[in-house]
């Protein structure tokens, strides 16, 4: 009784598995294997090819196998195995591409495309000259893989061929390899039916007013296929025009497609192509057309990332109209068209888009209410201030909302202020309380000293921020009552002022903040110790190199560094510490000092792969050769890959000093 098939193909992929490299015999087994009948066994012969040791014999057994007519599931799955080898099989089908059999020539050919190596380059254009048509056509597709501007200019001289399935690939090869040839030399291709469409495609790459007037001719043809075809080039010559010339492709654009009695059809349907120029060209003339009715379109558009730039210009020039049918539609939008709608729209608003941004702030997610808040700002009306007052109690939108709020007061100061005393007074929060600074100014600072005094204290501290924003004289007077609040949000605010004053005294105003019991207001000392340049605390900050919490201590060695006083003693000390993040903040403080280098040496042995890392970066950045061979030395015993990659560059880069 004859066995079921299914066995005998498992049988024979599993003996394939079986095979050692390096015994004798495997290369003829695998060649055996590519003519197996199951795809599965020759797809484990072509995997097992790529870990024989001789890899240039696999090459040219594989060659051989192409030869053999008839067997085409071999032959590919030789072609496959080569693409696969790499460079050791370039030699072997460059001698292919003079075989005498015009198959063979092809296959070596198509497989050197497939490779895309630039080493096949001089061969390829050699064989542009076969006396085979369909070998020439498979050298020219195999340059747009391979091709340089010499195989271009090679390529653009077989434009005046009389064979249209050559000049074919040639121009695709062209329009691939971004080559424009002289617009002389394309104008009469247009001409050919066969050829039209990828005449476009490259005359779209020549960035000439005169190939913007051809392109333009062909937007007004009666035939929808040159009109789609004119479409693609000018999505494309938009996408390569300076100012001056993008400005006249959209005159030219839109006084073609005013000629098209179903203009506005035809650029709806084009948006809907699969070839993505023409959805391109289709944003440049719905720009150009400024059709409010194909907004939703546009913005669709956006779901291919490399329109997305486009998208959003073209949905700028579409007018308010545009903008409000983009927003009372936002729910029914994918998400890419959603965040190009929102970013046009900060181009577009006006005051009577308040409603519908209003609106939106009530369902929308927080990314796009934050664009909301933004544009309701910049409406400058005064129907937007109630709404972005209310996003005030929002804490997702409500720093966008404070900066709004300033940019609304530039035409409706008034309004604004109003609209927050009300809320400082009756129920003010810390939002409100930045809010009234940006839009009251100096005439703010009573308020701001009455809630110096607030029993809340995340108010008492939004207040000194504020006065700090408004008057720094006033801020730095609020800041040292601050420090002996008994709350730790306002000394932490406190701290954060005086470093942002800067003045004399204060050095001695922070010590008391160095010495605090809570952590958040020691973190804000050294900070503010590093910003104000207080070199006279440098000591204290010394002292904190070494405590337990890894933030303060990694703070402290940073902020000794904006001083510059870290001494190489304090350096060592740092790079002690048990939390690596202190560890790497001394690796990097130390990058431009002669002790930080041999430091980082010293570090390329630290248990930590992350520390090891940062060594090996501050080394490639500040290192001299006398650190390569230590580099080397760690990179040859190192296991973490993060970590072989920065010794791996660090290599690379000290080698070249």
């Amino acid at each position: 009784m004859t066995q079921p098939s299914a066995p005998h193909e498992e049988e024979r992929y599993q003996a394939i598995l079986a095979l050692e490299p390096s015994a004798p015999g495997t290369l003829d087994a695998l060649i055996v294997g590519l003519h197996d009948e199951s795809w599965r066994v020759r797809r484990a012969a072509i995997e097992n090819l790529r870990r024989l040791p001789t890899l240039s014999e696999v090459a040219h057994r594989l060659v051989s196998v192409l030869g053999e007519r008839g067997e085409t599931g071999a032959r590919n799955a030789a072609a496959e195995a080569l693409v696969g080898l790499g460079d050791v099989s370039v030699g072997p089908l460059i001698k292919l591409l003079r075989h005498s059999d015009p198959d063979q020539r092809k296959f070596a050919a198509d497989i050197l495309g497939q490779l895309g190596r630039r080493s096949a380059e001089g061969a390829l254009i050699d064989a542009l000259m076969d006396v085979d048509l369909n070998v020439r056509v498979s050298t020219v597709e195999a340059l747009a893989h391979v091709g340089s501007d010499t195989a271009a200019r090679a390529l653009e001289s077989l434009l005046k061929e009389d064979e249209s399935f050559l000049r074919l690939a040639v121009l695709e090869t062209l329009a691939q390899l971004q080559w424009p040839p002289p617009l002389p030399v394309v104008v009469p291709l247009l001409a050919d039916p066969t050829l039209r469409r990828s005449a476009y495609r490259v005359m779209g790459l020549i960035p000439q007013l005169a190939a913007t007037e051809l392109i333009s001719r062909g937007l007004g043809s009666e035939v929808r296929s040159i009109r789609e075809a004119a479409l693609g080039a000018l999505g494309t010559q938009a996408s390569v025009a300076d100012g001056m010339l993008r400005s006249e492709i959209d005159s030219q654009a839109r006084a073609a497609l005013k000629r098209v009695p179903d203009a506005v059809a035809f650029v709806a349907q084009a948006f809907e192509a699969d070839d993505m120029p023409v959805r391109a060209g289709a944003l440049v003339a719905a720009g150009a057309l400024r059709e409010p009715s194909l907004a939703i379109a546009v913005a669709e558009a956006a779901r291919e990332d490399r329109l997305l730039r486009e998208v959003i210009r073209t949905l700028s020039r579409l007018g308010s109209e545009a903008g409000r049918e983009l927003l009372g539609r936002m729910a029914e939008l994918s998400l890419p068209a959603r965040a190009a709608a929102a970013q046009a729209m900060l181009e577009m608003v006006d005051p009577s888009y308040v409603p519908a941004l209003s609106a939106l702030l009530e369902w929308a997610e927080d990314d796009l209410r934050a664009v909301a808040v933004k544009a309701l700002g910049r409406t400058q009306s005064p129907d937007a201030v109630a709404p972005l007052v209310a996003m005030l109690e929002e804490p997702s939108v409500a720093g966008a909302a404070v900066r709004a709020l300033g940019v609304l007061s530039g035409g409706c100061r008034e309004a604004v202020l109003k609209a927050l005393e009300e809320v400082v007074e009756r129920h003010p929060s810390p939002a409100a309380v930045a809010a009234f600074a940006h839009a009251g100014g100096t005439a703010a600072l009573p308020t701001f000293r009455k809630l110096a005094r607030a029993a809340d204290p995340f108010l008492r501290a939004a207040a000194l921020d504020a006065a700090m924003d408004v008057d720094p004289a006033v801020g730095l007077e609020l800041a040292r009552g601050a420090l002996a609040d008994e709350a730790a949000p306002v000394r932490a605010a406190g701290a954060r002022a005086i470093g942002r004053v800067g003045d004399a005294s204060a050095g001695a105003l922070l010590k008391r903040a160095l010495q605090d019991e809570d952590i958040a207001v020691q973190l804000a000392a050294v900070d503010a110790l590093g910003e104000c340049g207080a070199a006279d605390r440098a000591p204290d900050l010394e002292t904190l190199v070494s405590h337990p919490d890894g933030a303060l201590a990694g703070r402290a060695v940073r902020a000794l560094a904006r001083l510059g006083t870290l001494r190489p003693q304090v350096l060592q000390e740092a790079s002690r510490h048990a939390d690596a993040e202190v560890v790497k903040a001394a690796l990097q403080a130390g990058a431009v000092s002669s002790e930080g280098v041999a430091l980082a040496v010293e570090l390329l042995r630290h248990p930590g792969w992350d520390v090891r890392a940062t060594a090996a970066r501050v080394l490639g950045d500040s290192g001299g050769r006398e650190s390569l061979e230590a580099v080397r030395a760690a990179l040859g015993v190192e296991q973490d890959a993060l970590a072989r990659r920065a010794l791996s560059d660090a290599v690379e880069r000290l080698s070249r000093r």
